[in-house]
């Protein structure tokens, strides 16, 4: 069913007597060479934005300026108030850089967001499809004079960006300026305050390291480092909150607030919006001394001239984390009182829960699990009655989940995707794209939440009729990938990447593949994406205690999507020569489509497995089903984990009817 807006698109195109073809054809993209222009009713005019940050410009001479899509803190998801890059130019997606010069505004975004740029921008801008550091810089050569200043917020650049962009420009004879009041504020009257909401701490019964045990403990690698820091510099938002065993609202899907920390041997600067702590907080924080373990709070906006004052002292280093400290902290400290790692001894500690952060991390995700059955179940039902789509799948696993204990909320937006919308791997609906399910077609639904102690990511792909050939093969073999990896036992310190390939190797053996990563570090109430845990080539080497997401796909465009992930605890194992290996144990407990399985792919160690699986979500799953008196759940959970015959097709199931069955028969024939 068309949107409204879609109509309203049409109408006005119909009364300007422009592209009028364009939109009888379903296209909602704009058309900047028609005459008029059409533009559908979501582009959002940018002519006065633009006027607004030109004018800033030509008061401080500079001849282009850029705006990534990040906050401060180079955090994944970021505020509303953040989104500079989306004001700027009407563009909502998650990726992209703007750039505006005196005469042009351009845009650089990936091809998942090519058609949705197209409809969100006026003809004010331009789309650059090549994405990277090298293809705006090109730009901007072609663009600004030699000699050329080129400004940017340092707050809202990398160490690294920073250094692309210098390395890029600086043969050219054009150089980056910071500026470190942004530009794009001034003229962007409506921005959303800081949320009024206080910070809260986390409750005693999901603790277990207090912050002062924390503090101590991070103090003490201070003290191991060799380059001997005087401080350390965190700067990611997670790192804070996690010192502190704090949380926040300020950044949507994720529970954190606005904050910095600079710890020292002997003092502690916490920088925040000080009105927003309660006199509780205040006293938790033993805010009111000044010796070691007691927290000094300093304004949010001070703290940029509080390092700076810091690091005018003799004698001084500071040890920061490269991959999330941005430019307007990093350019204060001179090479001489500088000392760097990847990541902060806060978040590669972060990495390791303890075992109070393991045991209620997997109750998360048992009731979890409650939750993401009821979809399933309540899908299969329903879809053959033709009137949901992927919208009210997507509210309806939210809402079951907002029912289950501690419960805070979805931990990213839902990815609810039916047939061809399935193949784009990071696609949400919207009222625009809203499909109504079918029985016809494969559905994926990737989802997660965040609890008080804990937070959940898993994807179940599904098939409500009778699945081709084709779809059951790619998804077996995604599935044979999953578990090729969760049944690995390897080295402790063993780095992600280099088990990775196991993901993708039954794929590989047939010509599939995918294009995004494996799996990701997943946090207690923290972000659903927790680095520096996972498969890429940056993230560190496993070790027991580390939690991370399985997830390998396929994904065949215009048709349809497979995902399937599950996320693990890496535990020890005892092997016949050495205690030093490790192995994961899956804490997702929801079974797969076993219409979609060929057993016949699988090996007998993978249907081991796979049955052994099963096992744990039925000794697990249906006391919790009863003690949430959930009858109907725990029978759905049964007949969905019914155990594999060894060899077989998807119907092939070894029951314990079967079982008994099998019994009578050989006792009929004297067989036992």
């Amino acid at each position: 069913m068309p949107s409204y807006g879609w109509l309203l698109a049409l109408s006005v195109a119909a009364l300007a007597g422009n592209s009028i073809a364009a939109v009888a054809e379903g296209r909602a993209e704009r058309n900047c060479s028609a005459v008029p222009p059409y533009l559908p009713s979501t582009a959002v005019n940018t002519t006065v934005r633009l006027q607004a940050l030109r004018a800033a410009m030509s008061l401080l001479e500079i001849s282009a300026y850029i705006i990534p899509g990040t906050d401060a803190h180079l955090s994944e998801y970021i505020a509303p108030r953040d989104a500079r890059m989306a004001f700027m130019t009407g563009f909502t997606g998650s990726a992209g850089t703007a750039v505006v010069t005196q005469t042009k505004a351009t845009l650089w975004t990936d091809s998942r967001y090519w058609v949705q740029a197209e409809r969100q921008m006026d003809c004010n801008w331009e789309l650059e499809k090549e994405v990277s550091v090298s293809s705006v810089a090109d730009w901007l050569i072609s663009e600004v004079p030699q000699g050329g200043e080129i400004g940017f917020d340092p707050f809202l650049f990398s160490l690294k960006t920073q250094e692309d962009y210098s390395a890029n420009l600086a043969p050219s004879n054009r150089t980056l300026r910071s500026i470190p009041d942004n530009l794009v504020d001034g003229g962007w009257t409506d921005r959303d305050p800081i949320p009024p909401d206080n910070l809260t701490r986390l409750p005693d019964r999901v603790i277990q390291r207090t912050w002062q045990i924390k503090v101590e403990h991070i103090r003490s690698q201070m003290r191991d480092n060799p380059y001997q820091p005087t401080a350390l510099l965190l700067s990611a938002l997670d790192e804070t909150a996690w010192l502190f065993n704090m949380r926040g609202n300020d950044i949507p899907y994720n529970p954190f607030f606005y904050s910095y920390t600079l710890l020292t041997m002997d003092e502690i600067w916490l920088f925040l919006h000080i009105d927003r702590v309660t006199e509780d907080m205040k006293a938790y924080l033993n805010a009111s001394c000044n010796q070691s373990l007691c927290v000094q709070l300093k304004s949010y906006d001070s703290v940029r001239s509080s390092l700076e004052g810091y690091v005018d002292k003799p004698g001084v280093k500071v040890w920061i984390g490269t991959e999330y400290t941005n430019y307007a902290l990093y350019e204060l400290i001179t090479q001489d009182k500088l000392v760097t790692s990847s990541y902060s001894p806060v978040l590669t500690t972060k990495a390791v829960k303890d075992e109070t952060e393991q045991r209620i991390l997997k109750d998360a995700h048992v009731r979890d699990a409650v939750a993401v059955i009821q979809l399933l179940m309540w899908l299969e039902k329903a879809v053959p009655e033709g009137k949901e789509t992927e919208l009210t799948a997507a509210h309806y696993v939210n809402e079951r989940r907002s029912k289950q204990n501690d419960s805070r909320g979805p931990s990213f937006e839902t990815i609810s995707a039916s047939g061809p919308n399935a193949a784009l791997a990071h696609y949400s609906p919207t009222n625009e794209t809203n499909r109504k399910l079918t029985v016809n077609e494969m559905y994926l639904v990737d989802s997660g939440g965040q609890y008080l102690d804990g937070t959940t990511d898993i994807t179940r792909t599904v098939h409500w009729g009778t699945p081709t050939a084709m779809e059951r093969e790619a998804f077996t073999r995604v599935l044979m990938g999953n578990i090729e990896i969760s049944r690995t036992i390897f080295p402790s310190g063993t780095r992600g990447v280099n088990m990775e390939m196991l993901g993708r190797r039954a794929l590989w053996e047939v010509g599939l593949n995918y294009g995004h990563g494996t799996g990701h570090g997943v946090g207690n109430y923290f972000g659903v994406h927790e680095w520096p845990v996972g498969f890429q080539s940056n993230n560190i080497p496993f070790r027991a205690g580390m939690f991370t997401s399985i997830e390998p796909g396929y994904y065949k465009e215009n048709d349809f999507g497979i995902r399937i992930e599950d996320v693990a605890v890496i535990v020890p194992v005892q092997t016949k020569y050495s205690n030093n290996y490790l192995t994961f144990d899956t804490v997702s407990l929801v079974p797969y489509d076993r219409k979609l399985i060929d057993t016949s792919l699988l090996s007998a160690e993978q249907l081991q497995w796979l049955n052994r699986y099963y096992t744990t979500i039925r000794k697990v799953m249906g006391p919790e089903l009863d003690r949430q008196k959930l009858p109907k759940e725990k029978q759905w959970m049964l007949r969905n984990t019914e155990p594999f015959l060894q060899a077989g097709s998807s119907a092939s199931v070894c029951s314990f009817s079967l079982t008994l069955a099998a019994l009578a028969t050989a006792l009929l024939h004297n067989i036992v």
